[in-house]
């Protein structure tokens, strides 16, 4: 029997070796955002895109294109503010520029760094519309990633981009998750979960990213962990309180608009075309995870990273006949593949575990664990 997939040590996308996390965010007066940025390593980390919401909020995001000119980037930003936190990034350029990091162009210090950037909407949902990330958050969340330890567990829940975010109704968050493959290759995934779609399936109470979504390993048991039906006094009061908190929002907000957000990882050495294929497969792990998904009040955008430390196809492991190789490296980048959409399934799991109730002047947002408790 070959050895089983099994999850990384932090079980976290930093994981993948050189990536580093950084959350800032701010909750109370009038506030309820954030940023997350993931750092890549010094030169940076091949990076490619998939948008496929309706309404996405991004920046930098054709420099991606396998077709263009830059091939590696220092950090991905994730940030709340919708179209107005974008400029978070700018936070980050600023702060890469400081290091000396980005696309050269001269001679010693004259760099441009290239941070491709994805908003969520959360707008007004601390009570105050103009409370949204800028280059402050931006640069104190990718100074919290360069001062983070290399494989240190990344804060889940209503941390950075996910303080503001919302899924179905329900807290939604950020999670993250990773797996290592029989080969040794690392692959991982981190979400910011803030859907229009839910979650939770209404008629059990289980959420639909259960243990039996991803090819990951399963967690303890339990009945919100192993995403079993709830009781049926549980799931009505679940739902009076959904309806109730729906109620007590509706008028303070907007009508509101969404965006889950994810970068996925891997340590493998990946072309631009071959991580971009990354990032479009890693979406059927968002589609287990959150239904309906890819609306047009969404913004759906899907990163992948691929930091190179480790070959695809291990030395010695391809074939002395080029074509039969073409199909051994294939095999190896499936693999890599299905476990991308597997990681993003369970690190959206993780969010929605890990986020907490909130109630303020923007609005009531009760998290899955207070609504269905173990």
């Amino acid at each position: 029997m070959g050895e089983a997939i099994r999850r990384g040590a932090a079980d976290a996308l930093t994981d993948v070796a050189g990536l580093r996390v950084g959350h800032a965010g701010r909750a109370g007066d009038g506030w309820l955002t954030g940023v997350t940025v993931v750092l890549a390593p010094e030169g940076g980390a091949v990076t490619a895109v998939d948008v496929r919401g309706g309404g996405p909020g991004t920046r930098e995001t054709d420099a991606l294109d396998p077709r263009n000119l830059v091939p590696s980037v220092e950090a991905v930003v994730l940030t709340g503010g919708s179209a107005f936190g974008l400029d978070a990034a700018s936070g980050v350029v600023a702060w890469l520029e400081e290091q000396g990091r980005g696309f050269r162009v001269g001679g010693p210090g004259q760099v441009v760094p290239v941070v491709p950037a994805a908003a969520l909407f959360d707008l007004g949902r601390g009570g105050d519309w103009g409370a949204r990330p800028g280059p402050a958050l931006g640069r104190a969340a990718v100074e919290a990633a360069a001062a983070s330890q290399e494989g240190a567990p990344v804060p889940q829940g209503n941390a950075g981009a996910g303080t503001g975010a919302v899924a179905g109704g329900l807290k939604g968050g950020v999670g993250t998750a990773s797996l290592v493959l029989p080969s040794g290759t690392t692959v991982a995934a981190l979400a910011v979960v803030n859907a229009a779609g839910s979650v939770v399936d209404p008629d059990t109470g289980a959420l639909w990213a259960g243990p039996g979504t991803s090819g990951g390993p399963r967690p303890a048991a339990g009945p919100a962990a192993a995403g079993g039906p709830v009781p049926p006094d549980v799931l009505a009061r679940a739902r009076r309180r959904l309806a109730e908190a729906a109620a007590a929002t509706a008028d303070r907000q907007a009508r509101p608009l969404n965006t889950t957000l994810a970068v996925v990882a891997t340590d493998a050495v990946l072309t631009r075309a071959q991580a971009h294929k990354l990032a479009g497969t890693a979406h059927d792990g968002l589609a287990r995870a959150v239904r309906p998904v890819h609306l047009l009040s969404d913004g759906d955008t899907v990163f992948a990273m691929a930091t190179g430390r480790r070959p695809l196809v291990p030395p010695g492991g391809g074939a002395a006949d080029p074509a039969f190789g073409v199909h051994i490296e294939a095999g190896a980048l499936n693999e890599v593949l299905a476990a991308g959409a597997d990681a993003l399934t369970r690190a959206v799991r993780h969010a929605v575990l890990a986020a907490e109730s909130v109630e303020g002047p923007g609005g009531v947002f009760p998290c899955y664990r207070d609504l269905y408790p173990a």
